[in-house]
């Protein structure tokens, strides 16, 4: 199996950003961009955190603490599909 990289886990999570129309980085100059979706690491594991508030508050929105980068990756594209299955998009099309 091929090693997922932390350059992969961050495409994915700019595309989730890029579906929801939410803001590509967490902060310009020193304002959170509240909806913002990014990667966050520690204690040697990998999770998904979105802004909330103005004061740079987040939530773990997996709600799975910090996993492997390969756990994270499988469950970044559920996350996908399951926004696609929100949007009423099938498997295999695009979303402009």
């Amino acid at each position: 199996m091929k090693r997922i990289t932390t350059t992969q886990l961050k495409a994915v999570i700019g595309r989730i950003n890029k579906q929801t129309k939410s803001p590509e980085k967490p902060y310009v100059g020193h304002v959170a961009q509240i909806g913002n979706y990014h990667l966050r690491s520690a204690y040697g594991g990998y999770s998904l955190h979105r802004m909330v508030s103005v004061d740079g508050g987040i939530r773990d929105v997996l709600n799975c603490g910090h996993v492997s980068k390969r756990d994270l990756f499988k469950m970044l594209l559920a996350y996908i599909e399951g926004l696609n299955d929100g949007a009423g998009i099938s498997y295999g099309e695009r979303r402009s």
